[in-house]
């Protein structure tokens, strides 16, 4: 996915800090879409196959391996902004098909992206 991209290739003054931050978030990510696909099998569809599927549906850009470490930390706050979009919408269409248990997974996944939005354009301050 596109934090694994920033993780392999960020380079320059702040590379520790954010190979080591860039290691959390994909690390999160990976357990989230696998809670994210359960739930989809437990209602009865199936799941999307990897992340670049996923990200493919959710319009999401690849960041160039080569982009400099502050475009990275950019690319990265837009796509968990356009998250944030999907998943209130997602939370939303639950909320309205009385799904609580696919609405409260979709709650936690947004404050878990605006965290992760925070932290990044705190990088970028």
């Amino acid at each position: 996915g596109q934090t694994h991209i920033c993780h392999w290739n960020v380079r320059g003054p702040g590379f520790f800090a954010l190979h080591a931050a860039f290691e959390m978030q994909y690390t999160e990510l990976f357990t989230a879409v696998d809670e994210i696909a359960e739930r989809i099998r437990a209602l009865g569809a199936l799941a999307p196959g990897g992340l670049g599927n996923l990200a493919q549906m959710a319009g999401v850009k690849e960041i160039a391996e080569d982009a400099s470490a502050e475009a990275m930390v950019q690319h990265l706050v837009d796509v968990n902004e356009k998250l944030v979009t999907t998943l209130a919408k997602a939370r939303d269409l639950a909320g309205d098909a009385d799904d609580s248990q696919t609405e409260d997974l979709m709650i936690a996944r947004i404050q878990v992206h605006q965290k992760t939005i925070w932290m990044l354009k705190s990088y970028l301050a």
